[in-house]
């Protein structure tokens, strides 16, 4: 089968995470992506441990998969001659140097539209190439302390929390590929490349989705709420005889059957009848359902439930869930060798993803990708 993004060149010249995470995607998909790291390296090849075999933290791993990896410090002429002519070449270059750090190595976009007017060139940053904090630095963790996600994570009384994963880098991330994917549309009907700017903070802000939405119709500032929704109930954990489980009940109908499967009576009661009355009442409600689960155990509820047709479900570990029979059968584990690698969750009838189950080590590639003939065009 044909991989989607086969032919396509991206130069890569992004560290950590959001920029690599773009990188992988497309590498994913098919692209020969060459990531170029300073003599020192990406620094997340020592954000350890654990280390990969090859020395390299598993961090790393996590976002280089199938990549060349070529090694370029741009003070030295021979080696910034090396990727402005990979640029020339370029579909597609994703950087995430401080606002105008390429522009004294004429590796900015202004500088390289000269000589590619065709590429597609995202720059990713904390703020953005322009506005008042764009010279700041932007990492995950400020970004979504500044963003509002913090303040919505975490339970009522206590103190703000940020997810377990790198929540703004991975979206901007893939927002970048978005863009980049809509500039190469683009590119078929104007002929001309773009300048893509990425911001995290704005990223963080366009994903705060319903939570942004309720505070522009009512100008009242959303709470955190532990693990409640705060316009869904039933919907969130629930403790059990022997651990805690997840509820989740979007409709009324379905609230109807919960009821039903755990023998409760409160579909039948007029305050519990729609969900904005349980979102009203919800105060009332949740103690009457948490009474009748601490009589039943994980798999009793989840039983029940399941067979009802109410969403429910267990709270893995991460190893639970990489082990689930589920995520073993779409093939998101996936072994290589004596390792396993975690799988792009993209599938496609007919097309392929390409078969990156690792990240090279630091240069590589440097031999193949010096040679005069790598991305000359046949």
């Amino acid at each position: 089968m044909t991989q989607p993004l086969k032919g396509l060149r991206v130069l890569e010249l992004a560290r950590v995470l959001a920029g690599p995470w773009a990188g992988q995607t497309l590498a994913d998909l098919g692209a020969e992506v060459v990531k170029v790291e300073s003599p020192s390296g990406d620094e997340t090849r020592g954000w350890g441990p654990p280390f990969h075999r090859d020395g390299s933290a598993a961090y790393f791993h996590s976002t280089n998969r199938g990549k060349k990896s070529i090694v370029a410090d741009f003070r030295n002429s021979a080696d910034l001659t090396l990727v402005k002519k990979l640029a020339s070449k370029a579909d597609i270059l994703i950087e995430n140097f401080k606002v105008g750090g390429l522009k004294k190595y004429h590796l900015d976009y202004e500088s390289l539209n000269q000589i590619n007017p065709k590429l597609i060139y995202c720059s990713i940053t904390g703020f953005g190439q322009n506005g008042p904090y764009s010279n700041r630095p932007g990492y995950d963790f400020i970004i979504q302390a500044m963003g509002g996600i913090m303040d919505l994570t975490g339970e009522k009384d206590g103190l703000p929390q940020k997810p377990g994963i790198a929540y703004a880098d991975i979206f901007t991330g893939l927002y970048s590929v978005i863009a980049i994917m809509s500039g190469l549309k683009a590119l078929d009907q104007t002929g001309k490349g773009t300048h893509i700017d990425m911001a995290l903070f704005d990223t963080q802000l366009g994903v705060l989705a319903n939570q942004a939405s309720s505070y522009f119709s009512t100008g009242d500032i959303p709470k955190r709420m532990g693990n409640a929704h705060p316009v869904i109930v039933p919907y969130q954990v629930f403790e059990v005889k022997d651990g805690a489980l997840v509820i989740a009940c979007g409709n009324n109908n379905q609230f109807v059957r919960m009821c039903e499967a755990l023998n409760l009576k409160l579909h039948l009661q007029d305050e519990f009848k729609e969900n904005h009355l349980r979102v009203k009442n919800r105060s009332t409600l949740l103690p009457k359902i948490e009474f009748r689960l601490k009589e039943l155990t994980k798999r009793e509820v989840l039983d029940k439930l399941q067979n009802a047709g109410v969403p429910a479900g267990p709270i893995n570990n991460v190893g639970e869930a990489l082990n689930d029979e589920q995520s073993l059968f779409r093939e998101m584990k996936k072994e290589h060798g004596e390792s396993f690698y975690l799988n792009n969750p993209i599938k496609f009838n007919n097309l392929d993803l390409a078969n990156n189950s690792s990240a090279q080590k630091l240069d590589a590639d440097k031999k193949e990708v010096t040679k005069k003939s790598f991305w000359e065009d046949n």
